[in-house]
């Protein structure tokens, strides 16, 4: 069984478990050897062999403790009917859509005919996983997911679309319930086709206000939660990303297994007013992975020593960088499989 996985249930060991957020990538030439043969980023994520190869290769190159499902969060938004490219150097591009047509313009005929390659996809990783490693499986969280629905794209402050969502508040909440429907059937499809554990990606979670927090990012994590639960005991990792003090009634409230911590936040405060046993991942700033050298491993010595008593995976605070030179990852797993 996966560290990973004993870890959840309850059986602690030194040293954590080890995975990276968006550990296949970019970074990896093979990664980028596979790429060039799809036209675009979704004929990737929708080719079941191909996904599961990509998904494979980091646990081929490195000692990872879980491989996590090569996808995208923007497969819901794309199998519910809103168009969804991505464009080199500008990130994704989604058809226009507003609070007031959406619920004409979006659709679950065919959601999970168009999401099934992700499914395949999985069943196919399960058959070549070692019975050592995990597989996580995972989802963009309603909030974020309605901010590149009704923005078009990412940026820095979303203002198109939170103005939508102040102006029109009763259907932005008839969204992120209709978003929160479609998060959770999708996640459970996963844990049907063979993910042990699945993650909840809330990246823009920052981005709402403290006087919305509650029922914009709170209710709707709390909704996924309860019916992934409903069909599984699988362990659910969230990540909401740059909501600092809020992290107290996330933690408290959402249900979630396992709290994905940002490089921001300041581990000792989160040990001392979290929950004693929910799990901790993350926190290493990827930017440190990119430097290398003696300050990642003084940081690898320092998270592992504030986190002492506490169960935790180690992880980034964010995704793996494109330029991330491999030495680094390789040293980095390195130390810490030698943290006692």
């Amino acid at each position: 069984m996966s560290k990973l996985l004993e870890l959840f249930q309850g059986r602690t060991s030194s040293p954590p478990p080890l995975w990276f957020m968006r550990q296949a990538g970019r970074h990896l030439p093979e990664y980028r050897q596979v790429r060039k043969t799809c036209k675009t980023f979704f004929d990737l994520c929708y080719t079941p062999h191909l996904a599961a190869q990509v998904t494979l290769q980091p646990l081929e190159r490195f000692d990872y403790d879980a491989a996590i499902l090569f996808s995208d969060i923007l497969v819901i938004p794309d199998a519910l009917g809103q168009k969804v490219s991505f464009e080199e150097g500008t990130g994704p591009l989604l058809s226009p859509l507003s609070l007031s047509t959406f619920p004409k313009s979006l659709s679950f005929e065919g959601f999970f005919e168009k999401l099934a390659p992700v499914y395949e996809a999985i069943s196919l990783i399960r058959s070549k996983l070692s019975p050592s490693k995990a597989l996580i499986g995972f989802a963009g969280a309603p909030w974020t997911l309605a901010l590149y629905m009704l923005e078009g794209r990412g940026n820095r402050d979303f203002a198109k679309a939170k103005h939508q969502a102040f102006q029109d508040e009763e259907n932005f909440s008839k969204f992120l319930d209709f978003l929160s429907e479609a998060v959770s059937l999708h996640l459970i499809e996963q844990v049907k086709a063979g993910v042990h554990s699945v993650q909840l990606f809330d990246t823009w979670a920052g981005h709402c206000p403290a006087t919305h927090f509650q029922k914009w990012v709170l209710k709707p994590t709390q909704k996924i939660v309860a019916m992934v639960r409903k069909i599984s005991d699988v362990p659910i990792i969230g990540f909401p990303k740059g909501i600092g003090s809020h992290l107290l009634d996330y933690g408290s409230q959402s249900g979630v297994s396992a709290l994905s911590l940002d490089a921001s936040t300041p581990l000792t405060w989160a040990s001392e007013n979290l929950p004693k046993d929910l799990i901790f991942q993350g926190n290493l700033d990827p930017l440190l992975l990119v430097s290398g050298g003696n300050p990642l491993k003084k940081t690898i010595e320092s998270i592992h020593g504030q986190m002492k008593g506490r169960p935790y995976i180690f992880n980034l605070g964010h995704g793996i960088l494109p330029q991330t030179p491999l030495p680094h990852i390789e040293a980095c797993v390195k130390w810490v499989r030698e943290l006692k």
